[in-house]
């Protein structure tokens, strides 16, 4: 029976993270494996309120263990999801696969098993992930095209003819109503084989939120090891509860620093210089309709603006994307 690692990353969220683990654990029952709740430095209690209800309900010595685990530095996302997998199984053993779960995320009857049987019966995919909705049953869109600079100009003004012109390159498809080939997938259920992780590394912790599992899947494509969307797998996500992305009043820097690291990483400084003015050039177009037609701006205040500032300054010492320590900002969610 092959061996799952499942990996929940906490955020100042300690009682929905538990609710998560509770779900999951209901999922994995009759496989091998275990769950692990990373703690991204909180320092709000969470660890140990976590840690108290996993012992009080019995999870850590359960047939699928539970334990909670403090990173001991908030580094993100990515690298929050790393300190998991790194830690491996109980007793040091590797698994053959990883699943990484979000903190506001519950897998629905059957999801975890759909993802594990899919990537057993599909030995070519690298990666698969779930078909995600809200709470209210309404569908996320969680199936992606890599971005490109003709889908940066197309997202940025949402202009129709613009749009049927580049549809090849739109980044949000469809929601898939069956088992599909994407680029790739929202990090929010995602199952990895260990050996795919072992050859192309884990997460960029450059990135500190948005963008690493984009780099991660393409990273994987580029290896030869294709992302599935698995229909089977349903995922309740409410969405956006540690960020507070659905709040945002001005994009933070952090978004900024990963969107320019993921185009400069993998396509080059110009092919990042190149995307941002194609963004700017579809914002621009957008904003005239605006004043026309009177449509909602539709992105937070500022962000042109932001994005123009933050493309023409210069790089920093540090990495782009990496936060200095002690900041507060919170993991993806």
């Amino acid at each position: 029976m092959p061996r799952l690692l499942t990996v929940i990353l906490n955020w100042r969220t300690p009682d929905m993270t538990l609710r998560a683990c509770e779900a999951t654990l209901r999922e994995m029952a009759g496989l091998e494996g275990a769950i692990t709740i990373v703690d991204n430095a909180s320092g709000d209690g969470s660890f140990e309120a976590m840690q108290a209800g996993v012992t009080a309900r019995g999870w850590d010595s359960g047939a699928v263990p539970v334990r909670v685990l403090q990173s001991g530095c908030n580094g993100g996302f990515g690298a929050g999801n790393n300190f998991g997998i790194r830690a491996g199984l109980p007793g040091g053993a590797r698994p053959d696969y990883v699943y990484i779960l979000n903190s506001d995320a519950f897998p629905d009857p059957g999801a975890i098993r759909a993802l594990l049987d899919h990537l057993e019966t599909h030995p070519a995919t690298g990666f698969a992930g779930s078909y995600i909705h809200g709470d209210d049953g309404a569908p996320h869109r969680t199936a992606f095209r890599f971005p490109t600079l003709w889908s940066e100009l197309e997202g940025a003004a949402r202009f129709g003819p613009i749009s049927r012109l580049l549809r090849r390159h739109i980044v949000a498809q469809p929601i898939p109503q069956v088992s599909t080939r994407v680029d790739w997938l929202a990090g929010a259920s995602l199952m990895m084989r260990q050996d795919v992780l072992d050859r192309i590394g884990l997460f960029d912790e450059t990135f500190f939120l948005y963008f690493e599992e984009t780099d991660l899947c393409l990273r994987a494509a580029r290896a030869g090891w294709p992302t599935d969307y698995v229909r089977g797998s349903e995922v309740t996500h409410i969405g956006s509860v540690s960020t507070g992305m659905k709040t945002w009043a001005r994009i933070p820097q952090f978004w900024l620093d990963s969107r320019r690291h993921y185009f400069t990483k993998n396509h080059g400084h110009i092919y990042a210089a190149a995307a941002t003015l194609a963004h700017v050039a579809g914002g621009v177009l957008w904003r005239l309709r605006l004043l026309v037609q009177r449509k909602d701006r539709g992105d937070p205040p500022h962000f042109l603006r932001d994005l123009i500032v933050h493309s023409l300054r210069r790089v920093g010492r540090r990495d782009p994307g990496q936060p200095r320590i002690g900041k507060d900002v919170r993991p993806a969610e």
